[in-house]
């Protein structure tokens, strides 16, 4: 018998153990690696960092994109992105709020139509991508545009300034805000309503991808959509549930700033699908797509939580913080191709 059938025989590949083998392919090690790293940082240099009270507001910070990383790391596993999902977020909150305050003065039919709303533009985004086969970096980035404009434009048409009025008065708004905008006091540890949501999400995202045959399907579509086209795969219809997931986190996260604060900024949110991104791809997500972890999303998203207060308990001069994040992305990318590289090589 030869050394590599008896290595295998012995669990070794390499000389190295199968299962060691097996964690290094896992797309979110990197992530993971990063996560501790930068724990440790600042639990060195910002003593304020340890408390229990800095873990709740860590834990917020991530959540707030976390909600959003996940479905963006599915899309981006299926291969596509979506460029409108930071300004969709405040779509979603400015359409509750409008809807609740110019016509029913009841919170929860404003929740209602918002949802209906970002349901509707997730699937605008993926019914235009199927039917005109441009690039999702066009279809979205078109859809960012419109929705930044209708979000100052009709905003200004209704209210006369840039902002929503309150609706802290109105039926249903404390249910609505004991949901989306609560908070809960654990031995001192506070956890938001974000951070309950942020892990269902990441529960069902995970258990979508990896123990379902839709699961099969995103990474089918996003490693090559015509071979899945081939073999029966419905691409198309796989994309827009993508795209309505994108929807469903955005309006999660709206409804989350307009019950925290009342009101809110027609302005908002440009520039945060970047960050949604950045999370996806250091948790290990490809541009690519056909590749990544709902798992890496959420770390990616806990590297962020720590790094945005982290600074601030620290002292640090915060203009470093889009440095970083921009280094992270390019050593998070390299990582991720060379992992991909290994896993596609297999046992050698």
């Amino acid at each position: 018998m030869s050394t590599p059938d008896l290595l295998a025989q012995d669990g070794l590949v390499d000389g190295r153990p199968a299962a060691l083998r097996r964690l290094l392919a896992r797309p979110e090690l990197g992530s993971l690696i990063a996560a501790i790293a930068v724990f440790v940082v600042f639990a060195v240099v910002a003593e304020p960092f340890l408390r229990v009270s800095s873990l709740g507001t860590v834990l917020y910070a991530a959540s707030t994109i976390g909600i959003m990383a996940v479905p963006v790391s599915l899309l981006m596993i299926g291969g596509e992105f979506d460029l409108s999902a930071g300004v969709l977020v405040t779509t979603a909150a400015l359409t509750s709020s409008m809807v609740s305050y110019q016509f029913t003065a009841v919170t929860w039919v404003g929740v209602l139509v918002s949802l209906a709303t970002t349901l509707a533009i997730g699937w605008f985004n993926g019914w235009m991508l199927g039917r005109t086969k441009l690039p999702s970096f066009i279809v979205t980035l078109g859809t960012f545009l419109m929705l930044t404009g209708a979000n100052l434009g009709v905003t200004k048409a209704i209210s006369g300034t840039v902002s929503t009025k309150s609706i802290a008065d109105m039926q249903g708004f404390a249910a609505c805000r004991w949901l989306f905008a609560s908070e809960v006091n654990i031995g001192g540890l506070a956890i938001k309503a974000t951070v309950w949501w942020w892990l269902g999400l990441l529960l069902v995202g995970s258990w979508v991808l990896l123990r379902t045959r839709f699961g099969n399907w995103i990474f089918a579509v996003g490693g090559d959509a015509d071979a899945a086209r081939a073999v029966g795969v419905p691409v198309a219809r796989t994309k827009t549930v993508l795209y309505l997931g994108v929807g469903f986190g955005a309006w999660v996260l709206g409804q989350h700033l307009l019950f925290s604060f009342n009101t809110v900024q027609s302005g908002e949110g440009v520039g945060n699908e970047l960050i949604y991104i950045v999370a996806a791809v250091i948790g290990g997500c490809l541009i690519t797509g056909g590749y990544g972890s709902v798992v890496g999303s959420a770390l990616g998203a806990l590297i962020f939580g720590m790094v945005s207060k982290g600074i601030i308990y620290a002292q640090w001069n915060p203009d470093w913080f889009k440095f970083f994040l921009g280094a992270m992305l390019l050593l998070a990318a390299l990582l991720n191709a060379y992992v991909k590289r290994r896993a596609e090589r297999g046992p050698r």
